[in-house]
């Protein structure tokens, strides 16, 4: 796509295609020594969140252009550079009508994580490669037992937006995102 190209051209950065990162799906650093920027981005992403994923990045790079390194991460600077950067790729000949809709109200208040906005990340979840076993882990009832990161679980109370969870083998509790696949054990 162009306007990557453009991005990247505006104001040049070391650019990575990263194994897939369970914490995060890019990252924008800025090396004070040398003046460098640099965006990855995970290589697991469907192309829509790929996409998502690195013009948020490039928004941090251009607050940090705009504004110094003295903004807070997802403040108020970058949420209107996000909004500028995506602004000419909100439109039909870029997303489907299924991701646009939910996609221009999540910019009216972007998230720091576009997975943070449920919405969202339901649509943008139908575009993936995913594994047919996995399921959101609000779907599953209190006392379900599930598999998340090769580890089994209970299922105990919801929160606002994780979930309160018992690991089997040492009985330790985790907050896990509702949001976060799982894959749930009979």
């Amino acid at each position: 796509m162009h306007y990557c190209l453009d991005l990247w051209l505006a104001i040049p950065f070391h650019f990575k295609i990263t194994r897939k990162r369970n914490s995060k799906l890019g990252d924008y650093k800025y090396d004070r020594r040398n003046g460098h920027h640099s965006i990855s981005v995970n290589h697991d992403l469907n192309k829509y969140s790929f996409l998502i994923t690195y013009i948020h990045e490039a928004a941090h790079l251009l607050t940090t252009e705009r504004f110094g390194r003295k903004t807070q991460a997802h403040g108020k600077e970058w949420k209107s550079n996000f909004r500028e950067l995506m602004e000419p790729v909100l439109t039909d000949l870029i997303f489907p009508k299924e991701i646009l809709q939910p996609l221009k109200k999540h910019m009216r208040r972007p998230k720091a994580s576009t997975y943070a906005d449920p919405d969202l990340l339901h649509v943008l979840r139908q575009f993936d490669d995913q594994d047919v076993d996995l399921v959101p882990l609000d779907m599953l009832g209190e006392g379900d037992t599930f598999e998340f990161n090769n580890s089994m679980y209970k299922k105990l109370n919801l929160r606002r937006t994780r979930v309160l969870c018992q690991q089997a083998d040492t009985s330790r509790k985790y907050l896990i995102s509702k949001m976060a696949l799982v894959r749930f054990l009979k």
